[in-house]
């Protein structure tokens, strides 16, 4: 089997720059590796290459599946992940922009819930 390439320097520009558009600085992220089963009937786990970063509570990892092929997701705990929605991405800013999106959804929802305010309400 093809071992999975590392992300590019490229890709990486990508996520920094998307990171400091969002969140107004630079953000640390650490590469490392994930091991994932890359289809429901795979029976054994493939070491990816992994892009992780933590930030206002919520982790995330984005995940090289193969050459320009990404999975996404952001967790607070172990048992509370979250993805997009979407299996795979074929662009990487599409993908980080879209983790950060749906965390920005996530946690503005809970926001509304804790407020005790409905998603209706919050509109008004």
């Amino acid at each position: 089997m093809n071992q999975i390439p590392d992300f590019t320097d490229t890709e990486l520009w990508v996520i920094r720059t998307t990171l400091k558009e969002r969140y107004g600085k630079d953000i640390e992220i650490q590469l490392g590796d994930a091991e994932l089963r890359l289809s429901p009937e795979a029976r054994t786990l493939t070491p990816c290459p992994t892009v992780f970063w933590s930030e206002r509570g919520a982790n995330f990892a984005i995940f090289k599946v193969r050459e320009n092929r990404y999975r996404c997701q952001f967790y607070y705990r172990g048992y509370q992940q979250f993805g997009t929605g979407r299996d795979d991405y074929t662009d990487m800013a599409e993908c980080v922009s879209a983790l950060l999106q749906v965390q920005s959804d996530h946690e503005r929802e809970q926001a509304g819930m804790t407020s005790g305010r409905t998603g209706a309400e919050k509109d008004h």
